[in-house]
């Protein structure tokens, strides 16, 4: 049975919270528990091998503090399979320091998402969690093909008393409240059901992504912010809703909260490229003020944070009225690569970095040979004096040292508690991320990174020296006047045009979004109609021949009008 054909009870008909097992007080529901953890309008996504505590921590120390975050998506199943092996998983018990995840001096509010379904596993797996954290939720969103096979996520939208029973299970049995997201359906109507289903069952925050389940890949599109505008519309004043899609940049955020009316507004890829999204531009001092005292990780001398200096980390378009800016990535690199020293590897302070360059600045460490670069790879590393094609020139590389990072250096041992440490495993999707735009001009920081180990910190430090000197040559050879030239040359008028969300060209966003290929900016897709006239996609027939129904539609209606205006003419 659809969610449209189901008997629906009402948003506010929600089942009766049982007192906490702690005997303390009964938990909050709702906009009373959203108030209680601050009111967070800006709140990261959950993501598969993503969205790690050394990802939410440097999202952080790019200058946003109190934000929600969750943590990677789990199945039932994998929580229920063991305790986590190592300082990166929720809860501790030992009386040891806690762990990094839901660590309350440094990572909460925190939520713990879950797929499932079936009631009774997710059940057991949210009590494991659910001592260190603010709130268990479900993920109904996810429209990935790992979803499909196993039946939950998106796939679960045709069965609203499945999806009732799993969030009314964990309202009723948790301590802490459930939470829950969901893709939106064909039709306004049949999306506020669906929500009205979620949030009837005990849900006390619903996030919404402004797409639906098919759009993905190449048929992502735009999020669809006028829909979500009507379920805000037509739900409770005091239902807790979080928006999710189409922020590409900061200034998207406050646009997605006017637009949509929701309280908060949850980014994944758009973090993953710029962790710096949900934070206003810095203010033009020397460096940024400092934290709180009273802040728990700065009061405590085991937790470190990083003051970041604007005039050297942070790039701002000098074209007049423009309000483009952005963090360079080698800034960015060098506070994710800290934070990996200090909380994941337990050193008491990151290694000591000198200023990143700015013009002005001495030039001879610019002339310095890289770590690990042999005298005949040159700067860009493929072997210009060796006569040979750099493909075979690093595979002999690889095998000379023995290391897989393509240096002269040999390959130091990790130890194996850190090697196995799921710490490790996203900095390499992480780093690709951020690098995207850098990586695909330099090849050689591609290459690198590419080859370096799972927890080679060793290996990560080289190529962040590789990135400083890439940025600081590119500096120092003008290459951001270049780009603003360039920009202004394609400029149609002096002032920033107003932002239209156009659903068939990628244009207009790719050009206010588009920055040196040293400061982080969003990676955008192209829109359907592009991948499909680019013949990156291909319509099934049944889509074609719709396609062309309207088509003809569309040329009858136009002629038949062509014919009344002449008409009238006559």
């Amino acid at each position: 049975m659809s969610p449209t054909e189901a008997a629906v009870p009402t948003a506010t008909a929600v089942p009766p919270v049982a007192e906490a097992s702690n005997g303390l007080s009964k938990k909050l529901h709702g906009r009373a528990f959203y108030e209680s953890i601050g009111s967070p309008k800006h709140i990261v996504a959950p993501m598969v091998d993503q969205s790690e505590f050394h990802f939410e921590a440097i999202k952080e120390d790019s200058g946003e503090r109190g934000e929600t975050t969750s943590t990677p998506k789990e199945t039932g199943e994998q929580q229920n399979g063991g305790d986590s092996a190592n300082g990166t998983g929720v809860g501790t018990d030992n009386g040891l320091r806690p762990f990094l995840d839901g660590n309350p001096a440094i990572d909460r509010p925190l939520f713990v998402q879950f797929c499932a379904n079936d009631a009774d596993a997710l059940l057991s797996a949210a009590r494991r969690v659910a001592p260190y954290c603010d709130a268990v939720d479900l993920n109904l969103g996810c429209p990935q093909g790992i979803a499909r096979k196993g039946h939950y996520g998106a796939f679960l939208q045709e069965e609203p008393e499945l999806i009732a029973k799993l969030i009314r299970t964990l309202h009723e049995n948790l301590d802490v409240p459930v939470t829950a997201k969901i893709r939106l359906l064909d039709t306004p109507e049949a999306s506020l059901q669906y929500a009205r289903t979620v949030l009837a069952a005990g849900a006390s925050i619903l996030t919404v992504h402004g797409r639906r389940r098919e759009q993905k890949g190449h048929m992502t599109g735009i999020a669809d912010w006028t829909m979500l505008r009507y379920l805000r519309e037509n739900l409770p004043k005091e239902t807790v809703l979080f928006a999710n899609g189409n922020v590409l940049e900061h200034g998207d955020v406050e646009r997605c909260l006017a637009a949509t009316g929701f309280d908060g507004v949850m980014s994944a890829e758009g973090l993953l490229s710029n962790p710096g999204l949900f934070s206003p531009p810095p203010p033009p001092s020397v460096s940024a003020p400092e934290p709180e005292s009273s802040a728990p990780a700065v009061a405590d001398p085991e937790y470190y944070w990083h003051t970041p200096d604007p005039r050297r980390e942070y790039w701002t378009s000098s074209r007049p009225g423009s309000r483009r800016g952005g963090w360079r990535i080698d800034a960015v690199m060098r506070r994710y690569l800290d934070i990996l020293h200090v909380y994941c590897l337990g050193e008491a302070a990151p290694p000591a970095r000198k200023p990143l360059f700015i013009v002005g600045d001495p030039v001879e460490w610019l002339k310095e040979e890289e770590p690990g670069q042999s005298k005949s790879s040159g700067a860009g590393g493929k072997g210009a004096d060796s006569g040979e094609p750099a493909r075979k020139k690093r595979k002999q590389d690889n095998h000379t040292n023995g290391n897989g990072n393509g240096s002269a250096t040999p390959a130091q041992p990790i130890p194996k508690e850190i090697f196995n440490s799921p710490n490790f495993v996203a900095v390499q999707a992480h780093l690709f991320h951020l690098l995207r735009h850098a990586v695909g001009k330099h090849h050689d920081i591609r290459d690198r990174l590419a080859r370096t180990r799972k927890a080679d910190m060793a290996g990560y430090e080289r190529i962040l020296v590789m990135l400083e000197k890439r940025v600081g040559q590119a500096l120092l050879a003008g290459e951001d006047k270049a780009f603003e030239a360039e920009y202004e040359a394609g400029a149609d008028t002096e002032v920033e045009p107003e932002i239209v969300d156009d659903p068939n060209s990628s244009a207009a966003a790719i050009r206010r979004c588009k920055r040196p290929w040293w400061v982080v900016q969003p990676i955008l897709r192209p829109m359907p109609a592009e991948a499909l006239a680019k013949g990156a996609i291909q319509l099934k027939k049944k889509a074609k021949a719709e396609l062309e129904k309207e088509t003809k539609e569309a040329d009858k209606n136009d002629d038949t009008t062509k014919e009344a205006e002449a008409a009238v003419v006559v």
